[in-house]
């Protein structure tokens, strides 16, 4: 019985520390986001202007996916949290933050191709 104890604690510091670093990664993003978001309105750019210059950017690319990989990370463990304190079903419990980092996943690495690689 100490060992599953001691091991669910070992589970619960390494998410606490993996949502606190991606929170890290984040704060980071989403300053320098803001920033490219002030500089292209003051500039006036276009959204037709703002894609050209995205097209086959690689810097870009990495950049919002090192996003979207944060936010794989963060926002699963954060409701994973929220449900267990709420919801007292397991199955549930497990389901739907797996369900949210699939979606996180999926749908923001989709975005990130179709901004720097997809049809002008």
């Amino acid at each position: 019985m100490g060992q599953a104890v001691s091991s669910v604690a070992i589970l619960q510091a390494k998410l606490w520390y993996y949502q606190r670093i991606s929170a890290m990664v984040l704060a980071l993003c989403v300053a320098v986001h803001l920033i490219i978001i002030y500089i292209a309105v003051q500039d006036g750019l276009t959204a037709n202007e703002i894609l050209g210059r995205t097209r086959g950017n690689w810097a870009f690319a990495l950049f919002y996916e090192i996003f979207v990989l944060a936010c794989f990370v963060h926002a699963p463990i954060g409701l994973a949290n929220i449900l267990r304190e709420n919801i007292q079903n397991a199955f549930l419990n497990r389901a739907l933050p797996l369900l949210l980092a699939a979606l996180i996943l999926i749908l923001g690495t989709m975005a990130v191709i179709g901004v720097v690689w997809g049809q002008p």
